[in-house]
């Protein structure tokens, strides 16, 4: 099945190569379940209600169509991780734009190639959710700041092992060609990384999962 799948992709490459646009799109849409994952998980959460992950991913479509040809520059690079980047630059602008003076992009490890790095409150808010009811505000605001400041004092590279694997729901290969590791190496991380959310998990109160 996954080398049907590869050689389908190989297929609609050739033909994007060739100027037929709707073959992207088709492209697109193979990617479009993960990429939403990434967008959904990545995306600060004080944008909530401002940007949605579909404004994002339009967006990054139109940004993929233009830059087509620096793919096909250095084509021996796996199709989804250069389609990751165009969506994880389209994703750092939109926070540039929206938290100029509230984000410090500095302070941000950009581990992947140049995406937005899964910082401590993004995964902080995935993982308490948007269901609390009004009467466990305060509650849920000690549990996030807590997660977060827990979350922060992982090591980097865990965070976004953690992040691509756990939350993203990417296999361990892709996890370890999106870092650039050995996939031996992004196992091992991965479940130092798990057990280490556990021991946090474990610290903040009434946290159910």
């Amino acid at each position: 099945m996954a080398v049907e799948a590869e050689k389908d992709i190989a297929d609609l490459l050739g033909r994007v190569r060739g100027g037929d646009q709707p073959a992207l799109a088709e492209l697109f849409a193979k990617h479009r379940d993960k990429l939403r994952r990434m967008v959904q998980l990545r995306l600060d959460p004080r944008l909530t209600g401002r940007v949605s992950p579909s404004d994002v991913l339009q967006e990054a479509y139109i940004d993929a169509l233009k830059r087509i040809d620096h793919y096909f520059e250095k084509p021996d690079q796996p199709f989804f991780g250069w389609l990751r980047l165009v969506v994880g630059q389209r994703l750092a602008d939109v926070h540039r734009e929206h938290l100029a003076q509230k984000r410090d992009i500095g302070q941000e490890v950009s581990i992947d190639r140049g995406a937005t790095a899964a910082d401590s409150a993004c995964l902080a808010a995935c993982l308490l959710g948007n269901g609390s009811s009004p009467s466990h505000a305060a509650a849920r605001t000690e549990s996030f700041a807590r997660l977060e400041q827990a979350l922060a004092a992982m090591d980097p590279l865990d965070r976004e092992v953690l992040a691509l694997r756990h939350f993203e729901e990417l296999s361990n290969t892709e996890t370890a060609s999106l870092l650039g590791v050995q996939p031996a190496a992004a196992s091992k991380r991965y479940v130092r990384a798990l057990a280490r959310l556990k021991q946090i998990l474990e610290t903040i109160p009434g946290f159910t999962g």
